[in-house]
């Protein structure tokens, strides 16, 4: 069976589509892998430059993503709803419903991956390699 993954951050412009790129990746033909953000600002965009040249150094092609925000159809799609920090776990916690309570968790299980907005490339960069070691977590340990 196909094992459904939904990464979840703030807008869906950094964290999110890349973990939706290495999850993929790694996941091969075991799951299908989306992301969403919290809020709509970045709809319809593509993933953020520095982002993009992260994924890039890694490996990864982010260059077909464009944001979405999160949807009530897509957490029940979802078999397993992954939250980038805490602050994004509350706020899903707060919108999911009963129903898609116990799909949450955050991404890294025990810690947050950092918001690199507004900081520098190498911040960008440092996100990337925590959500690409990050993949291991999610890769093979469940059916």
């Amino acid at each position: 069976m196909m094992r459904k993954l939904l990464t979840v951050c703030l807008g869906n412009y950094c964290r999110s589509p890349f973990a939706q790129v290495a999850l993929t990746r790694r996941g091969g033909a075991a799951m299908t892998v989306r992301s969403a953000g919290l809020i709509g600002k970045w709809q319809d965009h593509p993933a953020h430059p520095s982002m993009v040249d992260a994924a890039r150094r890694l490996g990864h092609d982010l260059t077909h993503h464009r944001g979405q925000q999160i949807t009530l159809d897509l957490l029940q799609w979802a078999d397993d709803v992954l939250a980038m920090d805490t602050a994004v776990l509350t706020a899903l916690r707060a919108v999911c419903g009963e129903n898609n309570a116990h799909k949450l968790g955050l991404y890294l299980s025990d810690r947050d991956i950092p918001d690199p907005m507004g900081h520098s490339d190498g911040a960008f960069n440092e996100c990337a390699v925590l959500i690409e070691a990050g993949t291991a977590l999610h890769i093979g340990n469940r059916p």
